[in-house]
């Protein structure tokens, strides 16, 4: 079953102390930092990732790009993230595909709307747990790699690595 993290971007900068420090000097690399965590756990979890931002007090419409098959949403104009995240919660309850939706945010009144539209909630706290845990297992998938080591020849029989090199040889 098809999963998706829909994330409330600033309520996470806000909560996860990494990120409130850095907004401090700068917002923008706190939303990189947020964006660069959510891209591994992708990867590591197959779940389609949306994080949405406020853009409320910006004049046009609502703006969208993905990144390392991330998609970003900002917000348009006196719209604010906690309605488009509920308007994305209700549009996937009621598209026919089954899948299970789940809002990262500790903004209370927020985790009750989107769980009566059918959404699971997630808190800033166990997301900070959850991307930990992707990026734990990260390192276990990589800490029998070494670069440039020939990964095929290492699960080879020594009968057919002696062949192909001395294929290579000739």
């Amino acid at each position: 079953m098809r999963e998706v993290l829909i994330v409330d971007g600033y309520n996470i900068i806000g909560d996860w102390p990494v990120l409130r420090g850095l907004k401090a000097q700068s917002l923008e690399a706190a939303r990189d930092l947020l964006l660069d965590d959510l891209k591994e756990y992708k990867a590591i979890t197959g779940r389609e990732v949306i994080v949405v931002f406020d853009a409320h007090l910006a004049r046009g419409g609502q703006t969208e790009e993905t990144v390392g098959g991330v998609r970003l949403l900002y917000t348009k104009e006196l719209e604010t993230a906690d309605e488009l995240i509920e308007r994305l919660v209700y549009e996937y309850e009621r598209q026919k595909v089954r899948r299970h939706v789940y809002v990262a945010t500790s903004d209370y009144v927020e985790q009750q709307v989107t769980f009566g539209g059918g959404a699971l909630r997630i808190s800033a706290r166990e997301l900070r747990i959850y991307m930990r845990d992707a990026k734990k297992e990260i390192e276990e998938r990589m800490k029998g790699l070494t670069p440039g080591s020939n990964r095929l020849g290492n699960h080879l029989s020594p009968e057919v690595r002696e062949m192909f090199e001395k294929w290579r040889r000739k």
